[in-house]
């Protein structure tokens, strides 16, 4: 089989940056969702979302009995719930105010009797609006929502490509609504210091050492896509250390290594340019953290 050409579509951010920012709070709202109803699991391995071949899915949520799920259909533009008793209902995905998109889907749940409230308050973005109250963000514009599916749909795949050469505790390759970000964590096996001054949620995903990566679609200082890498805590001489692409940078708001998603998309071969980055990264942040590699890697 030939390159899809699809696989690696254009992503500017001045594009899509209003669709983008509408997408961000309707995956909180049906993240809080999933968040409220399901068991803890460490650092927060209960909230994200997660890819399909369709769009991103919450995977099945206990409720009264019954569990339900939630998918975002980027190929169809259509958010559908699913019940384990056979109900099925529909939300078209189209430009909608936040607050619109919020009652449709509580009326939604109503409907098929699943009785869930939620925080209307939305994470890691600022200036937080409460999701019932936000008519600011109301754009949908399908094609670029299709295009940042496709991305996160090949990165997804050479995540998990990368996670399965570790042997040691490994996250799943998941979808964080709060950053809006694909991730998986490799973990040392030991502690991490306690954060000074770090709440509740940081705390907690920070318990141990990690060295983490993940598309994200940028904010801040990132005004476009990129790939990432960080190791928390940062060892001693990771900032300093070169990277493989050349093209792979260290952004110093962030504290995180990229690889620009242009860059990848451009290559002749994206997928070998990102298991290099992926790699070069993990060894630096293993390396100087003294992981004991000989028992985290396969032989």
């Amino acid at each position: 089989m030939g390159r899809d050409p699809e696989a690696w579509p254009a992503l500017p951010l001045e594009a899509w940056k209003e669709t983008r920012d509408t997408l961000h709070m309707w995956t909180q709202i049906i993240g809080k969702i999933r968040m409220k109803l399901t068991p803890h699991v460490n650092h927060w391995w209960e909230v994200p979302l997660y890819v399909t071949s369709r769009g991103l899915t919450t995977t099945p949520i206990p409720s009264g009995g019954r569990t339900f799920d939630a998918t975002f259909d980027f190929i169809d533009h259509t958010l559908i719930f699913q019940t384990s008793d056979g109900r099925t209902e529909t939300i078209p995905l189209r430009p909608r105010s936040v607050a619109d998109f919020y009652h449709d889907v509580m009326a939604t749940l109503r409907g098929l009797e699943i009785d869930v409230r939620i925080w209307t308050m939305p994470c890691e973005v600022q200036p937080p609006i409460r999701f019932e109250e936000d008519r600011q963000h109301a754009s949908y514009d399908a094609d670029y929502a299709h295009r940042h599916w496709r991305i996160l749909l090949e990165a997804d795949t050479i995540l998990k490509e990368f996670r399965a050469r570790f042997i040691g505790k490994a996250s799943p390759v998941h979808f964080f609504w709060g950053g809006f970000d694909l991730a998986v964590t490799r973990f040392s096996g030991r502690r991490a210091p306690v954060r000074e001054g770090a709440d509740s949620i940081t705390r907690e995903g920070y318990s141990h050492e990690v060295s983490s990566c993940g598309f994200w679609a940028g904010s801040g200082s990132l005004t476009a896509a990129a790939f990432y890498a960080y190791a928390a805590p940062e060892p001693p001489g990771f900032a300093d250390t070169r990277m493989r692409p050349a093209q792979a940078s260290y952004n110093k708001e962030f504290s995180i290594f990229v690889l620009m998603y242009d860059d990848v998309r451009s290559a002749a071969d994206p997928r070998t340019m990102l298991l290099e980055f992926l790699q070069s990264t993990y060894e630096a942040a293993a390396t100087l953290g003294r992981w004991d590699r000989a028992n985290l890697e396969p032989a």
